[in-house]
């Protein structure tokens, strides 16, 4: 059957087509013009920024400090919001789905954007093509301690004892997938020897039974270490960082003790969804370099076990994008899988 249309139908189609593009356009064009002004009123209400993890612990210091620090520069009131769940998942995507206007931010470092690549087989975001880091604020490295009465005292003794009695040494480790365990299996990769794992649920319980001497190693936060080797409860063979650790200066580094490939810097910083304007990154930018630069905020990071990080931003990008890439890696061929 034929189906007559009435006259001019075709011709209102094609102005309606015409108009439905013409104001498309201009609401881009809108929308484009309004930019430049929202970024020069930025910010114009308080800040959020998403903790991807409880309160205590890396993260959440470093999100209140900046959340303390940054009003002065910024003039707007900065509120820390803790969105645990799913290892830092949880969090990271929230902040990942966010409008890209600079009011939320996010807390994540080598957790959230190297680690989960790997531990994960699918992400609701992107590591590195989600967020533009605003700027890296510090680091921490692991110390590999001992039970107080271990016969070895060196990495080099664990690692001859270890070669001549396979599985015969433990290591505590203190959650599937996390800075402890993943040092753990770095060090089994780079001195090449069977080391039998011990899961705990957190650093405390493996702290608890190393002590104890219930099991022989353990890689914790440096700075969470020190008082235990301090008081002679248990002893340090190395730290993880790429140098030494100001927490233990008389320790040796993963590499000086002959393991060039242990090299593990815990970093965290501040960063925002992509596609944030390019002029809001800069104030964020430089209002994180005034607030972390401030000899008070220093003395504050140094005496709590951190150091400071200062890269330009093209290096930043970069140095994040090889973190992800590196540990992304290495957890799959580890086998590591996220809980």
């Amino acid at each position: 059957m034929r189906t007559l249309l009435r006259p001019g139908f075709a011709a209102n189609i094609r102005r309606r087509c015409v108009l439905r593009v013409a104001v498309r356009a201009a609401l881009l064009a809108f929308l484009a013009g309004t930019m430049p002004a929202m970024a020069q009123n930025y910010p114009s209400k308080p800040i959020r920024i998403i903790v991807p993890t409880a309160p205590g612990g890396g993260y959440d210091f470093i999100g209140r400090l900046l959340a303390d620090r940054l009003p002065a520069a910024l003039g707007q009131s900065v509120i820390v919001e803790n969105r645990a769940g799913a290892g830092t998942v949880i969090g990271t995507q929230a902040a990942a789905t966010a409008a890209p206007d600079g009011y939320t931010l996010l807390i994540a470092g080598l957790a959230n954007l190297a680690f989960s690549s790997g531990l994960y087989d699918k992400l609701p975001y992107n590591p590195t093509g989600d967020f533009v880091p605003v700027a890296l604020v510090g680091s921490f490295t692991y110390a590999l301690v001992a039970r107080k009465d271990l016969p070895q005292s060196t990495v080099g003794d664990v690692i001859r004892f270890a070669a001549a009695n396979p599985g015969k040494l433990t290591i505590a480790t203190a959650g599937n997938g996390t800075g402890q365990h993943i040092a753990a299996a770095l060090l089994k990769r780079e001195a090449k020897i069977d080391l039998l794992e011990v899961p705990y649920k957190g650093a405390q319980p493996a702290q608890t039974d190393l002590i104890a001497g219930r099991v022989d190693l353990f890689f914790d936060n440096t700075t969470t270490a020190k008082p235990f080797i301090d008081s002679g409860r248990e002893k340090p063979l190395a730290t993880s960082g790429s140098q030494r650790d100001p927490v233990l200066p008389d320790v040796p580094t993963g590499r000086e003790a002959g393991l060039g490939g242990l090299v593990m810097d815990s970093w965290i910083g501040l960063f925002c969804p992509a596609k944030t304007p390019p002029a809001v990154i800069r104030q964020l930018r430089s209002a994180v370099a005034s607030a972390v630069d401030a000899a008070d905020t220093r003395q504050r990071l140094e005496s709590s076990g951190w150091r400071t990080i200062s890269l330009p931003p093209q290096e930043t990008e970069s140095f994040v994008r090889a973190e992800a890439a590196r540990w992304a890696q290495f957890i799959r061929e580890a086998g590591i899988k996220g809980e």
